[in-house]
């Protein structure tokens, strides 16, 4: 997994309410174990409407999105953490996600970011012409207009994506005490 330390650029103001993960990547997406390719997928029916946000040049290849309230909400699918990496977003900011998606998200590397919605929508507004940064050390959101909106997160889940450590990465990481542990454990029960 890739380091979080910040992200600057562009944002695709989308602003939607109660988006689930059904719209974030169709189910006729999820036959597939690989995530490669599935930013295809990502948003196909809001995409399907002509001059819509996510086709429009002027947010081609912008690390944040920014959504409503309720972001990736229904089913479980991990595929729509996989669908926005994909389509080359680093950060999600909304005034609240999905217990489910928020974990699907950190566990792929996407930090999602929780701001009130009257900075919600004033980052709404700022994404239109400027680009927005996000720090993961100082935990916040500023503009190039002096805007700054500090978020919380989770202390492991902070040091994880500072890191970049996944599950696996977690466990590596503890190598060496794993292996001490399974010597002792091996020296004082040889029988198991």
């Amino acid at each position: 997994m890739k380091a979080v330390d910040s992200i600057e650029g562009r944002a695709i103001p989308f602003g939607a309410k109660n988006v689930d993960t059904d719209v974030i990547i169709p189910a006729k997406w999820l036959k597939t174990i690989s995530r490669a390719g599935l930013g295809k997928g990502a948003f196909e029916t809001v995409r399907a409407e002509p001059g819509n946000i996510f086709d429009d040049p002027e947010y081609k290849g912008a690390p944040i999105l920014i959504a409503g309230d309720n972001f990736g909400c229904g089913s479980s699918r991990e595929h729509a953490a996989w669908a926005l990496a994909d389509l080359g977003i680093e950060a999600v900011i909304a005034p609240s996600f999905s217990d489910i998606f928020s974990g699907n998200a950190f566990k792929n590397g996407l930090l999602t970011v929780v701001l009130p919605q009257d900075a919600v929508d004033r980052l709404l507004e700022v994404a239109k012409t400027h680009p927005i940064h996000i720090d993961l050390d100082s935990q916040t959101v500023t503009t190039p207009f002096q805007d700054r909106f500090r978020f919380e997160i989770d202390a492991f889940r902070k040091h994880c994506l500072a890191e970049g450590l996944d599950e696996i990465g977690l466990t590596l990481a503890l190598s060496d005490r794993i292996a001490t542990y399974e010597g002792q454990r091996a020296a004082e029960r040889p029988w198991m």
